[in-house]
């Protein structure tokens, strides 16, 4: 299942795997949300609420697409937040992991605090 995540000064797709979280999401999309940064990571609210999967991971690759339940929100992590230990991507907490950012992370890079998102399904 492919994603297209868009805000002012760009947009991205991503590719999710077949997950109880994604199937979740994907029921709510298309949505628009309030991009919030934290070191190197982008999140923004879903509103969508799931438990915490057994394979959960804190530390992830740049790209992945996770989603943190402990704030309902979708967590694009490109590079280290404040709590990483070096280069690593570091969450808040253990997220759901969905899957990966088609392409350069680091265009994440352009989302500003506060940035309207719009995540929608891909036709296809």
């Amino acid at each position: 299942m492919q994603i297209r995540i868009s805000w002012p000064a760009g947009r991205l797709t991503a590719t999710l795997d077949d997950t109880p979280t994604a199937r979740a999401l994907a029921r709510e999309l298309p949505l628009v949300s309030s991009a919030r940064t934290w070191g190197e990571e982008v999140y923004f609210d879903t509103g969508v609420s799931v438990p915490r999967e057994t394979d959960a991971r804190q530390v992830v690759a740049p790209g992945t697409v996770a989603f943190w339940t402990d704030g309902d929100a979708l967590a694009l992590p490109y590079g280290p937040t404040p709590i990483s230990h070096g280069d690593e991507c570091r969450l808040a907490s253990p997220c759901n992991v969905l899957g990966r950012v088609d392409g350069d992370p680091r265009r994440l890079a352009s989302v500003r605090d506060g940035d309207p998102v719009r995540v929608e399904l891909m036709d296809g």
